[in-house]
């Protein structure tokens, strides 16, 4: 079986896969960069008890994280309590299967290359993957499969506590779709603001990517938040939420076929 671990700046996201690369169990801790790996391995191994995965039975782990303060615990999670070496998305030696058309290759976040990956694994391309996670991030895949490049806009979340820091009489409202545009109270005026302005985010970006890149290419999203938007703009042709772990998945089965 195979460990697969999504180290994101706000969460940490473990999934099991079994030889045939059926997700077995996912789980989602929150990104504490002073956790320990002692901490990790008894959490995880309680959880994968409860759900009937003998953690003897893992053999192999990838990682892919943006944190790097939660690198060293999670290598040494693998090796302590899962007894073996994790491949670490980036690290030399370590082949992603695509070209990566950017200046600076090493500043592109695993999470991104990892989706990249598995987008055009599962859709073909060009595609513009949409991950709604600290950062919204919009990512343009070729029709090669190369990671072409791509936009970072500010997260939903980091926008609406911005909001509410900022302004005394603000509350923190929950994300939810708003029946109308104009709101009749500060709550839903708010909620609207946020929710129609990062779809009108979401259609004005994806136009002028297609614009820029010169052909019509399907729009996948993922992250927390996908199917909340997905059901509200065209543009967005489907949410995946397993797209990140499905990438670790291909990535391991390139670089340790056997």
């Amino acid at each position: 079986m195979l460990l697969a671990i999504d180290s994101g700046n706000t969460n940490i996201l473990f999934a099991v896969f079994d030889d045939g690369g059926k997700v077995l169990g996912e789980w989602r801790s929150s990104t504490d960069t002073e956790r320990t790996t002692d901490e990790f391995g008894v959490w995880l191994n309680q959880l994968m008890g409860l759900a009937g995965i003998e953690p003897a039975h893992v053999t192999a782990a990838i990682i892919a994280t943006v944190v790097p303060a939660t690198l060293f615990s999670l290598k040494t999670l693998c090796r302590k309590y899962f007894g073996c070496e994790p491949l670490v998305v980036g690290e030399p030696g370590v082949d992603l299967g695509l070209k990566v058309l950017v200046a600076r290759p090493d500043e592109v976040g695993a999470d991104r290359l990892v989706n990249a990956v598995a987008a055009h694994e599962r859709y073909g391309g060009p595609l513009i993957v949409v991950d709604f996670g600290t950062a919204t991030t919009f990512d343009v895949v070729d029709a090669e499969g190369s990671y072409f490049g791509g936009v970072i806009a500010p997260g939903i979340n980091l926008s609406l506590e911005a909001l509410h820091m900022a302004a005394a009489k603000l509350p923190l409202v929950a994300i939810e779709r708003p029946e109308r545009v104009i709101g009749k109270g500060t709550v839903s005026a708010m909620q609207s603001g946020i929710f129609w302005g990062y779809v009108s985010l979401i259609e004005g970006l994806v136009e002028r990517i297609r614009r820029e890149f010169g052909a019509e290419m399907d729009v996948i999203a993922t992250g927390g938040l996908a199917p909340l938007f997905t059901g509200a703009t065209e543009v967005i042709k489907c949410a995946d939420a397993e797209l990140t772990i499905r990438g670790l998945l291909a990535v391991h089965r390139r670089n340790r076929p056997s």
